[in-house]
């Protein structure tokens, strides 16, 4: 189904009015290198280039706000297009590094992205979750809530978590018993912090802190763990290319969605408007989740998803339901003093 919708949409693609392409018409895409740059690849690159004669050239970058800073303000811009998380697009937008978004230009309705797409320098092309992954062969019965994660009489044994303080203060406080919708309202006041550090020191020594994508599947595999935070792309292709008995638990699941943006000053400003209007299709998002479980921005495009990877979309509806919606502007405030405390907890 989404195959022949691809194919449909590209058509339709072909037959609208472009510049023609010529030898020197090149993008820079940046995005997070490894599976996901093969899917991007496989889902918009090739077929972008197919369309339009423009040529793709990809990139990789972890997130260094600080180079896109100094491209811009040196007026040497050579990346186009960035894929980044809410987070550090609100930063930089703050900061005056992207443009804001011409949607007339984009040439999609702002609409169908719902509530991620009133961000205004971005377009909001995937949402990922953090979930609890479990070994279902050494826990056939669960865990089911995110409370469970604390829970070490009935779950004993090492959990795998993030060195990283976000995710860790949300959960700790809805395990103990705030509501999702209070989380941040609570975070804001001393006490609700102190709460938090509380609730985590409850499984502190039980905890095995990762610090890339790829160690919590390897805790899993080799049982060091018996629960870990994770990412669902990573629990997906765990299971899918190396067979590992792994599930996902999504109560709480914290979300996030990562974002087109476009570097203030790239001399190929029209070809990345370009780019996002390809990619912002329902058919180009649908095409992406054949190959990595990212959820599609374009609310038109959940209905062209196989229903088969709709179960290891973050923001399936039955998923959605039940996540943590992060608050980006929360952790711009605030992220540096927690962080802080955080790497002074974790030395106790």
């Amino acid at each position: 189904m989404i195959a022949g919708a691809l194919a449909t949409g590209l058509a339709a693609s072909a037959l609208m009015p472009v510049k023609p392409a010529f030898a020197g018409d090149r993008l820079t895409i940046v995005t997070w290198g490894g599976a996901a740059q093969a899917a991007y690849r496989k889902a918009i690159f090739d077929p972008f280039t197919k369309t339009t004669g423009i040529k793709i050239i990809d990139d990789e970058w972890n997130g260094e706000i600080a180079k896109v800073r100094a491209m811009v303000e040196a007026k040497t811009v050579s990346w186009d297009v960035i894929t980044t998380p809410t987070s550090s697009a609100v930063r930089m937008c703050n900061d005056g590094l992207i443009e804001t978004i011409d949607w007339k230009k984009v040439g999609l309705d702002r609409d169908q992205f719902g509530d991620a797409g009133k961000f205004d320098c971005g377009l909001p092309q995937a949402y990922n979750g953090t979930v609890v992954a479990y070994d279902k062969n050494r826990l056939p019965n669960g865990p089911k809530t995110i409370a469970d994660l604390f829970d070490t009489k009935v779950f004993p044994g090492k959990r795998g978590l993030w060195k990283n303080v976000s995710t860790k203060l949300e959960w700790a406080l809805i395990a103990d018993g705030v509501p999702r919708k209070e989380v941040y309202k609570v975070l804001r006041t001393p006490e609700g912090v102190d709460r938090a550090f509380r609730k985590l020191d409850t499984i502190k020594q039980h905890v095995i802190w990762w610090t890339s994508g790829a160690q919590p599947m390897q805790l899993l595999a080799d049982r060091q763990v018996v629960m870990t935070e994770a990412w669902n792309t990573r629990v997906t292709d765990a299971v899918k290319q190396s067979g590992q008995p792994f599930e996902m638990m999504w109560d709480a699941a914290v979300g996030g969605w990562q974002y087109w943006v476009i570097p203030k000053g790239t001399p190929r400003l029209d070809d990345a408007y370009k780019y996002l209007g390809f990619a912002g299709t329902p058919q180009t998002e649908a095409a992406l989740t054949r190959y990595l479980p990212l959820g599609p921005g374009n609310r038109d495009a959940m209905a062209l998803v196989d229903p088969a990877v709709l179960p290891d979309l973050a923001n399936s509806p039955e998923h959605y339901a039940v996540a943590m919606q992060p608050d980006p502007q929360f952790w711009l405030e605030r992220g540096d003093e927690l962080t802080q405390r955080f790497n002074a907890w974790l030395a106790k």
